[in-house]
């Protein structure tokens, strides 16, 4: 019977266009859980996989109280496609940031364009990024497991950034679904 339900309580990682997605992380020192993943495509073509990240208690929430929480959480971003640059996935931040925004990113613009640095170094098929909101530093940026050195603090900038992927009008209403685990 213990044996049973100590595999009823295992999670296993999800396997998403050929990326294994862990069930858990550690994330700036926030050991946090995987809420759904989901794929970015785009012209028919995977771009990469994305996974939310968020503590236990956090669960069951809706993406409103995701994106209003400053509890710790993260997105990894793997990327799946060659095709992706630094400028293209600075690009493409910037708009989701724009849509999140509802066109006005003035408040944050300082914020912005320190995040997007988290982005300068070339780009490369298998490469891993994690955006994790720390609520005593801001928003870290790592790549392949490694400090950007990026943090961009500030709660409307922490809610502009997760609201790329989970706001009412996301990046990608397929990959949001994913990411909430629906």
């Amino acid at each position: 019977m213990i044996f049973l339900s100590a595999l009823a309580g295992a999670v296993e990682a999800e396997r998403i266009a050929g990326v294994e997605v862990p069930a858990r992380g550690s994330f700036a020192g926030h050991e946090l859980k995987l809420k759904g993943a989901g794929v970015r495509e785009q012209w028919f073509m995977d771009i990469y996989v994305g996974g939310l990240y968020l503590p236990e208690s956090m669960a069951e929430a809706a993406a409103r109280e995701i994106i209003e929480s400053d509890q710790p959480m993260a997105i990894r971003l793997m990327i799946v496609s060659g095709m992706i640059t630094s400028a293209k996935l600075k690009e493409a931040t910037m708009e989701g940031l724009n849509k999140s925004m509802d066109g006005d990113i003035e408040p944050i613009k300082a914020q912005v364009e320190r995040f997007l640095a988290g982005f300068d170094e070339e780009i490369a098929e298998g490469d891993q990024f994690d955006i994790v909101h720390d609520p005593a530093k801001g928003v870290l940026v790592y790549k392949n497991g490694v400090d950007q050195g990026i943090v961009a603090e500030g709660e409307l900038f922490k809610r502009a950034v997760f609201g790329i992927w989970l706001s009412d009008d996301p990046v990608q209403s397929g990959l949001k679904e994913g990411m909430l685990g629906q």
